[in-house]
């Protein structure tokens, strides 16, 4: 049931913008066009610059970046916090590989157009699951899609026909169109044209009417249910095609690992996309890609270097929410507000400040937790056991004696030095507040 045509969700209650308004606005989306294409012009030159090896941790970052975004559709616009999302990657991922094995492994369809096929499968699997998990909101519905997810995730060794089991399903990448796809370098474009095409779908979805309700139903479910809309309807749209973009994440993944196994089910790949998409920030639209691509290549950096690699993306995560819930992005937009109001200067002022501080923590953060880590390793506990004293660590291309006092000295004066910087920076904050009467 539509409205009544008096009223409208789509036109400020203050009538059109003034013309000022509409012309920021033509600037602002004029600038966002030509940033998108600045970016994907860099992105198109990376194989010239990349070594296979990295040129690969790229391909990971640009799908990490469109399942981002197929879940900040869910959660940062419609409000719908989903913590199942690897559901949908996943079945994406195996109706691929299934599709490159048929017809006598020829392929279902050419390589190319197999992100169709998880496309397809995402979005039908995600319009039952929606039907079902959108019956309930808030935390119920969160419950919901976690328990679906479990279910597929628990289910999916057994049916060894569909998921391989243990070993999971090997295929391979068939030439078409001229092309081999034999190379990280073709599969590396394929994968930017068809993250490239469902951002650019996502970023439109945003200006139709669906778009428009959607943000409606994060504000107001109740409001828009009276005004006659269809909200469970609704909901499952928006699922279902969160689901639908979300498996074009997996069929990508597929077609750059020619396999899959149903490790895409676990539940750590539900969280990660709930954390790549805050940490970027989940209420504005490329803050899920940005969040994502960041974490992505936080991953392949710093996973060799250290086995805490995990706990730092965790205290990434907590600091993030604790000190910018809107995300990096929420921070770039705060920087871009205060320069408009008090001038680049000030701005740079303010981060000469704030830099400090947050290498400084980091780093007393890091010296911790890596001689922590390592006092109590296997081989650690081993080398004491045998000799007469504690032997030294090597950490930071020398050794410290972690019974010494001066050992720990340099992280305690670390975390000093970073709270004196911390509280400049919030002294500074506090008379920008003061000075614009908040």
């Amino acid at each position: 049931m539509k409205p009544p045509s008096s009223l409208s969700l789509a036109t400020p209650r203050g009538g059109r913008p003034s013309a000022d308004r509409q012309s920021r606005i033509r600037a602002g989306k004029l600038g966002r066009g030509l940033g998108g294409l600045i970016v994907i012009a860099g992105l198109a030159g990376l194989p010239w610059l990349l070594p296979a090896g990295l040129l690969n941790a790229a391909i990971q970052m640009l799908i990490a970046a469109l399942f981002a975004s197929a879940f900040g559709l869910l959660a940062g616009r419609a409000g719908m916090l989903s913590f199942g999302h690897a559901a949908y990657f996943g079945v994406g991922t195996f109706a691929t590989v299934h599709a490159m094995k048929a017809i006598g492994g020829v392929g279902l369809l050419p390589t190319p157009l197999l992100p169709l096929v998880g496309a397809f499968a995402g979005l039908a699997i995600g319009a039952l699951a929606g039907w079902f998990a959108t019956q309930r909101s808030g935390t119920t519905f969160s419950m919901i899609t976690l328990a679906i997810a479990e279910l597929v995730h628990a289910l999916a060794p057994q049916l060894k026909g569909w998921f391989g089991g243990e070993s999971g399903i090997s295929t391979m990448r068939m030439p078409a169109l001229g092309l081999s796809f034999g190379s990280t370098t073709e599969v590396y474009y394929l994968t930017l044209v068809w993250v490239a095409l469902s951002l650019a779908a996502l970023y439109a979805l945003a200006a139709t009417p669906m778009g428009r309700l959607t943000l409606a139903l994060r504000e107001n479910a109740h409001r828009l249910r009276f005004l006659g809309y269809d909200v469970h309807g609704l909901s499952v749209a928006v699922f279902a095609v969160s689901a639908m973009f979300a498996g074009v994440a997996g069929s990508l993944q597929a077609i750059n690992n020619e396999a899959a196994n149903y490790v895409v089910f676990d539940a750590g790949v539900s969280a990660a996309v709930v954390l790549n998409a805050y940490i970027g920030g989940v209420g504005s639209f490329f803050g899920p890609a940005l969040g994502a691509a960041l974490m992505s290549f936080f991953g392949y950096a710093v996973s060799d270097a250290t086995q805490s690699w995990l706990l730092y993306q965790g205290a990434l995560f907590v600091l993030v929410m604790l000190c910018l819930p809107a995300g990096l992005t929420g921070l770039f937009t705060s920087g871009a507000r205060v320069a408009e109001r008090r001038g680049v200067a000030s701005v740079l002022t303010l981060a000469a400040v704030a830099l400090p501080a947050v290498l400084l923590l980091s780093a007393s953060l890091v010296f911790v937790v890596e001689v922590v880590q390592r006092l109590f390793s296997v081989d650690y506990r081993s080398l004491a056991a045998a000799a007469p004293q504690w032997p030294p660590i090597s950490l930071f291309g020398r050794a410290w004696a972690p019974q010494a006092f001066t050992t720990w000295l340099v992280p305690l004066a670390l975390l000093a030095g970073g709270g004196v910087f911390t509280a400049l920076t919030q002294r500074r904050l506090a008379r920008w507040q003061q000075g614009s009467g908040t």
